[in-house]
């Protein structure tokens, strides 16, 4: 995937006031649009021009774009990295455009990596009548820890809220919330709290906050739903001998017990011990055997010893 600078498209500097990103907009797509221009490349370059507004113009999508920073060159190999965008908080207001500002279905998959699930389609709550209306509903996506899932945790959540300041820029204003994180929460899974969203309009009551959780990278495990995978090393004499290792899970570490015999790559169940719930998930331990090095005499020494006492080739079935 292509990395799009925005700013380049637009033909402005990273720190233009929104004002200055509206008038761009308005001169690049009298020039461009289709039906009028004579440039050769009107049609792509008008598409171009309906994404880079598309997020430039709204604070909450441009503030986490330059996020990814300033040293991206326009057509680099890009992949984001997945918590880009954790701790910005989003009204939800989805595609708000149309007509000159092209069909977001059109858009990059740069475009659809980065914003494709945040403003596609939830919309804020906004209700009510006359002087008085409901406030939006915010949204934000979290990191916390795999064994905050197992065990549940009250953490400090940090949030990042873009605005427009008066002179027409777009900065980030910052808040830290306490949130209890229940346990057996899983990816995906939204925590709502009540009244954090937007302010209301007169007397209506303040909108929600949504969070979406994410776990952080964690260097033993991976998860897939509530079920979370290990891969356990073994030395070569566990693996044939059968063994009882200790080893780690996110609620402590337990007893596995290696069947004699184990001479390939395998997968032993912990069930239940993934992460909580009404239907926990299961812990699935990856046994992968691995080889002492040949890192000195006695070592050496043993290696020969198995080559010359065990009556053993791997590939004996393939026929060379």
């Amino acid at each position: 995937m292509e990395y799009r600078d925005y700013y380049e498209v637009m033909g402005v500097a990273r720190d233009a006031s929104q004002d200055d990103i509206k008038k761009a907009y308005r001169r690049l797509a009298r020039k461009y649009h289709p039906d009028v221009s004579k440039e050769g490349d009107a049609e792509t370059r008008f598409k171009e021009l309906g994404e880079a507004y598309a997020v430039l113009k709204d604070p909450e999508k441009r503030a986490a774009y330059d996020q990814l920073g300033p040293n991206w060159q326009a057509g680099q190999d890009f992949r984001p990295p997945p918590d880009w965008d954790a701790g910005f908080e989003y009204s939800g207001r989805g595609f708000d455009g149309g007509g000159f500002e092209g069909d977001p279905s059109q858009f990059s998959d740069f475009f659809e990596e980065l914003f494709g699930q945040q403003f596609r389609s939830e919309r804020g709550g906004r209700g009510g009548a006359g002087f008085s209306a409901r406030g939006e509903d915010h949204h934000a996506k979290v990191m916390i820890d795999i064994e905050d899932a197992y065990n549940g945790a009250t953490r400090d959540i940090g949030l990042k809220a873009p605005e427009v300041d008066p002179s027409g820029h777009v900065v980030v204003k910052e808040r830290t919330l306490s949130v209890r994180i229940p346990k057996g929460v899983k990816q995906g899974q939204r925590i709502r709290l009540a009244g954090q969203g937007g302010p209301g309009i007169g007397e209506g009551a303040a909108g929600d906050l949504y969070l979406e959780i994410e776990f952080n990278p964690h260097r033993l495990y991976r998860v897939e739903e509530r079920d979370v995978y290990l891969e356990v090393p073994l030395t070569p004499w566990e693996a044939a001998l059968g063994a009882r290792v200790k080893v780690p899970t996110p609620a402590g570490p337990v007893d596995l017990k290696v069947p004699e015999g184990t001479t390939k790559a395998r997968t032993l169940r912990l069930k239940g011990k993934g992460i909580p719930g009404k239907a926990a998930g299961d812990l699935y331990a990856e046994l992968r055997i691995t080889l002492p090095e040949a890192d000195s005499d006695d070592a050496r020494q043993l290696y020969e010893s198995m080559h010359d006492k065990l009556d053993y080739n791997p590939r004996s079935g393939m026929g060379v």
